[in-house]
């Protein structure tokens, strides 16, 4: 997944409906050895160039977050572990989140699990889709 070499720009692509992964958007802390973090909130910047990178990619974010690091995207479980390797261990989150989702296996169990809670409380909000591989 990650070859260690990376460092530069990280872009977090959240969903600014869901409560928790605006939480985890705001949680989340790099190392500063790789980089900086920048957040990008999928519905209030829906014509961002790299919203619409993810779009050519095929990514659907109602499906999962992104993580844009270097040249690569990482996609719902793939970018809960990035989350989980590049982050600091500053804060309970932080530490939680890579302790729990170092592992690709686990991430692979739980992020089906927590795109459905978030598809849950979006709709509990009344909140459409976002819908970015969907025609405008």
């Amino acid at each position: 997944m990650l070859t260690g070499q990376e460092t530069g720009e990280i872009w977090f692509v959240y969903d600014g409906d869901c409560p928790v992964c605006t939480y985890a958007a705001r949680a989340l802390r790099i190392r500063e050895s790789v980089g900086a973090l920048h957040l990008l909130d999928a519905r209030a910047d829906r014509d961002h160039p790299l919203i619409q990178r993810i779009t050519a990619a095929g990514l659907d974010l109602d499906e999962g977050m992104v993580i844009a690091f270097g040249d690569r995207l990482y996609h719902g479980a793939d970018a809960l572990q990035v989350m989980a390797l590049l982050g600091s261990s500053h804060g309970w989150f932080n530490r939680l989140n890579a302790a729990l989702f170092r592992s690709p296996a686990i991430a692979r169990i739980a992020y089906p699990l927590m795109r459905a809670g978030r598809n849950l409380l979006i709709r509990l909000r009344g909140a459409a889709p976002i819908g970015n591989l969907t025609a405008r």
